[in-house]
């Protein structure tokens, strides 16, 4: 692209400053912790094995027993393997789902170990999130309630039971309302008992409510075309993408879905056809889709809905009442354009609104329709059913109970005493219920308030079944027995109404009998079993309808401008914009350590959540990153850190909900600060934006961000080009244009022999979004531990891969001005107008690589298959491979982290041991670790393919970090097999190797990003 193009990971290395310029320039700067190590732990030195299987204790035991019981024959049934039958070092795998989506579940000894996306589902072929990798470690939360309690006293199931029905029956007799609580319901099976139940007690009303709320979207569209449903976007049949505020790629419906489609348009396979769609970001905050748009516009929460509003008049070429512009030129100019592009793409267009406003998203709606995109790029007939909660039906519940005209209350998968904007309130309200039933597995924020706690199964360990869209239906199996006295919530429904099938398979099982199976051509046992071994069944899909718009739009103009106006910054104020982070989501999963230190894909912070503000705004009020301040808005306050963001619009806060726990569990207790309270509630939705005041409160917290721990020193390792530039050379910014430079012409080294597999890997950065689902993976099969918020800052994380996130911007500045670094860092519009470059960078096993030849005791060698080994038992620790790795991706082991009692906060006790990969050894102190591009996959696969006695195939061995990639970004394979899919992708045009003009000839390489930009944006 523009050969002033600059990146940078964060502004300390952008400013140089010198704390940065001395932590790279003495890449060790802390000595070992000798003393440290070997005492204060809690540990004895001399003896760590005994103390380990001191650790192990009865708690282990109990998980152990579970694992060990057998499941009847009936049951579960393997993915792969028939026999029900424990094979010692052979692994089980079982479908079953994840809020929604068919996933396996890898099983050892009995034990779940790992979560893997299942390769046959429609919507991700085998993708699988961050959230979904790091769902297995809850199950050995040692937190968990152990056994159902009542009125705060742990007791017999039988005994709650006989109380429950006993004040079921009171209630009833005297006409008071129950009502069931829960997050969107979307399990056929769980919907029959819940309207058994209702049946049984006819004052109850089932109440749907989700912390995140879609209701907007939904009351939309009952308004213009009288269906109440959350549409099934089709993102990869837009040829353009308009989004305003929506992280459609990351946590916005539906993530892993959208990014395949999205990905499918944009990847190697869709540029070789010259085809690449064109994305347009409106949004405040640097979000995850925000940084892969083709062009991304700094927009105020003020300035979204008017914008709307003239992007409707520029393509209905009308003028509706009340039209103005927003305000800012850039985002007038660019709506302009947008919409140019849109009719252009008629028919292939797409406009989608992250707003939970209804008028909004009715004027969404409208654009839509105008651009032929019902039936197409938007499906009404075959739904989401993920989000149906109602925010203004919660809202009359909560009023329903303040009057004291509810008696019996359930909570299930549901926590309004956290997430409940008005929480304090709930809570009050909440005294003047006389029976409240928490489902809750932990003692959380609302299970404390609870007369009666009945802990629900973890989801591996029940059975059920889920529809999450339309047509599409997967089954839940359990993979362990129950590790504590829990009951599914289902089962304590059905006997608390005396219905005679207590036992909630044989309940799941009729469901299916009665029809769900002949959906997918099934029947009887055999068609059950065959159920359970795919985990889905698929029906054919309605034919989608075109829908024609032709509601009035003057009244849902006035409230798209009345909802500006009232979040419209004047003065000193500023606008504060609420979003959803991509590892903790709504805080449902705040006591998981592997989301916890999961680095966000744009700031880069671990374990916290923080206040971004403009670099500009932050220059003008003389504030640092760190410095606290306190926010106000809508009666709430709350103290955060501030954090630099570029990208962020000037005289915007954007704060993440889903932090501030103070009853998750000891790894996510009061971490973060709770922003769910700044909600508001406007024309019966909840609305995310406000306006703010704040002030400095006098301290700093540092925050812990991985973004600049591995620097290259200001090398080039990111390339790019315009599409049009890519039509013209499909080498265009690889390096490659006038053809491959060899590096190898003149070598110390000598090249090594691969006599049959050559490992290696080719990554596209046009696939790669930054999700960061790859480093959950990777610490879940390779057994890489949780290191906590003082290590992270540390600069001590011991991920095996990393997403790199690079800023850059064009500097027009005259030679004289570039030359002079104040000058250059002063141009602070360029930091609003970054873009973005998500690159995975993990050990290169370089054919020369400069680690083997520097250590002492052979640690690290390299081996006949092209990869670079490590042999920990011999490794010393003189760290000299990191010193001289120039990509920076190898761990040093500070300390013994899975057995050291100073980590255990964020390992959850002794049971996270069970959740280890018996394939892969646990590293101790003071060794180097490091990719090790998953050896033990390697020959697993190796061995089944000789006892099968056939070639390995390609594509038979897949990495952790490519298997659960959604955006099909990694591809791994051997290099000697000309037609594998990995020696195609590395033969593009578009490859290039990180910093291979060290010639340690990388065994990684990657396809320049390539972006659909006009040439106007390419200058601006």
């Amino acid at each position: 692209m523009d050969s002033n193009k600059k990146y940078w990971k964060g502004l300390e290395e952008l400013n140089r400053t010198p704390e940065f310029v001395e932590k790279n320039k003495n890449e060790f700067a802390e000595p070992i912790p000798i003393e440290e190590v070997l005492s204060g732990s809690g540990l004895s030195a001399k003896t760590p094995r005994r103390d380990f299987l001191k650790a192990l204790g009865f708690g282990v035991g109990a998980v152990t027993l579970a694992a060990c019981q057998k499941v009847p024959v009936h049951k579960s049934i393997p993915y792969l393997i028939k026999p029900e039958e424990v094979t010692p070092g052979v692994a089980n795998y079982y479908s079953s789902s994840y809020e929604g989506q068919a996933i396996l579940v890898k099983t050892r000894e009995g034990r779940p170990i790992k979560v893997e996306g299942n390769p046959n589902d429609v919507f991700s072929k085998g993708g699988l999130s961050a959230q979904a990798q790091a769902s297995v470690l809850d199950l050995y939360d040692v937190n968990r309630l152990k056994d159902p309690k009542l009125k705060g006293n742990e007791a017999g199931w039988a005994e709650v039971d006989a109380y429950v029905m006993k004040e079921l029956a009171a209630i009833a007799a005297a006409g008071k309302g129950i009502r069931l609580v829960t997050s969107t319901v979307y399990s056929p099976s769980t919907l029959a008992v819940i309207a058994e139940f209702i049946a049984k007690y006819p004052t109850t009303k089932h109440i749907n409510y989700d912390a995140v709320s879609y209701t907007g979207i939904i009351q939309a569209n009952q308004n213009s075309f009288g269906k109440a449903v959350l549409p099934h976007y089709n993102f990869d049949k837009a040829d353009v993408i308009v989004s305003f505020g929506a992280d459609f790629l990351g946590t916005w419906i539906s993530g892993e879905e959208f990014t395949r489609q999205y990905v499918s348009n944009r990847n190697s396979k869709s540029l070789a056809n010259k085809k690449m769609s064109r994305h347009i970001q409106f949004e405040t905050g640097m979000s995850m889709t925000g940084t892969n748009a083709d062009a991304r516009i700094t927009t105020k929460p003020s300035e979204i809905g008017v914008a709307l509003i003239n992007l409707y008049n520029a393509i209905s070429g009308t003028t509706l009442p009340g039209s103005k512009a927003t305000g800012s030129k850039k985002v007038d100019t660019a709506i302009q354009l947008a919409a140019k592009e849109l009719i252009a793409a008629k028919g292939k267009a797409l406009v989608v609104s992250g707003s939970n406003d209804v008028a909004t998203q009715v004027l969404v709606n409208a654009i839509n329709s105008l651009l032929g995109s019902y039936g197409t790029t938007i499906d009404l007939d075959n739904p989401s059913k993920q989000y149906a909660g109602n925010d203004a039906a919660f809202v009359e519940f909560v009023n329903e109970v303040k009057r004291g005209d509810v008696g019996a209350v359930f909570f299930l998968n549901a926590n309004p005493a956290y997430d409940y904007y008005k929480n304090d309130e709930f809570k009050a309200a909440l005294k003047n219920v006389r029976l409240n039933v928490s489902f809750a597995d932990h003692d959380d924020e609302t299970a404390l308030l609870a007369t009666v706690n009945a802990p629900n199964h973890h989801y591996l360990e029940t059975w059920g079944d889920a529809n999450a869209v339309e047509g599409y239906y997967t089954v839940v199996q359990p993979t362990i027995n129950p590790v504590y006295n829990t009951r599914q919530a289902e089962h304590s429904l059905l006997v608390w109404m005396e219905n005679p099938i207590k036992d909630y398979y044989t309940y799941v099982r009729k469901t299916w009998d009665s029809g769900l199976l002949a959906k997918g051509g099934l029947s009887g046992q055999k068609g059950w079993e065959t159920l359970l071994q795919t985990g889905m069944v698929i029906a054919a899909p309605v034919a989608a309808s075109a829908y024609n718009f032709s509601l009035d739009l003057a009244g849902v103009t006035q409230k798209i401008l009345t909802q500006s106006k009232a979040v419209a910054a004047d003065g000193d104020k500023f606008e504060l914009q609420l979003y959803v982070s991509q590892a903790i989501g709504d805080g449902k999963r705040g006591n998981n350590p592997w989301l916890q230190e999961l680095p966000d894909p744009v700031s880069k912070v671990t374990w916290d959540n923080f206040a971004a503000m403009s670099i500009s705004d932050m220059k003008k009020l003389k504030l640092e990153e760190g410095d606290v301040i306190k926010i106000e808005a809508n009666g709430y306050s709350v103290e955060l850190p501030v954090l630099a963001q570029p990208g962020q619009t000037q005289g915007t806060l954007s704060v993440a909900v889903g932090y501030g726990r103070t009853n998750a569990g000891p790894v996510g207790n009061n971490v973060g600060k709770n922003a769910f309270p700044f909600f508001s509630l406007s024309n019966g939705t909840f609305q995310t934006a406000a306006v703010a005041s704040f002030k400095s409160a006098g301290y700093k917290s540092p925050l812990a961000q991985t973004q600049t721990h591995h620097s290259y020193e200001g090398r080039s390792v990111i390339r790019e080009a315009t599409f049009v530039e890519y039509k013209k050379n499909p080498a265009a910014g690889s390096g490659n244009e006038h053809g491959r430079k060899d590096y190898n012409g003149e070598s110390l080294w000598d090249n090594h022999d691969r006599p049959v597999y050559d490992w290696v890997m080719a990554i596209d950065l046009n696939a790669c979004t930054g999700c960061g689902a790859c480093v959950v993976a990777c610490s879940a099969e390779n057994n890489i531990p949780v290191v906590g918020k003082d290590e992270v800052s540390r600069r001590r994380e011991m991920h095996w891969i990393r997403i790199d996130r690079y800023y850059s911007y064009n500097d027009h500045g005259n030679s004289e001005e570039a030359v002079t670094k104040e000058k250059e860092i002063d141009k602070l519009e360029n930091f609003d107008n970054v873009s973005v470059v998500h690159q995975p960078m993990l050990c290169q096993h370089c054919d020369h690589a400069p680690c083997e030849t520097v250590c002492p005791v052979l640690a690290t060698v390299h081996s006949s298959e092209g990869l670079n080994h490590m042999a920990y038992n011999r490794c010393v620790g003189t760290r000299y491979c990191a010193n001289n790795c120039p990509f920076k991706v190898r761990r040093f082991n500070w300390f013994n982290y899975w057995n050291d009692a100073r980590f255990d906060n964020y390992l959850q006790g002794e049971h996270t041991q069970l959740v280890l990969n018996p394939d892969v050894v646990t590293r101790f102190r003071g060794v180097m670790e490091k990719c090790s591009m998953c050896i033990q996959r390697i020959q697993a696969g190796k061995l089944k393919a000789k006892i099968e006695k056939r070639p390995l195939k390609d594509g038979e061995i897949k990495m952790a970090c490519q298997q659960t990639c959604s955006a099909n970004a990694i591809v791994f394979g051997n290099r000697n097999d000309p037609n594998s899919e990995v020696s195609k992708a590395l033969a593009s045009e578009r490859t290039y190797y990180v910093l291979e003009e060290l010639n340690v000839q990388p065994g990684i390489g990657y396809q320049t990003k390539v972006r659909n930009i006009i040439e106007t944006e390419a200058q601006a």
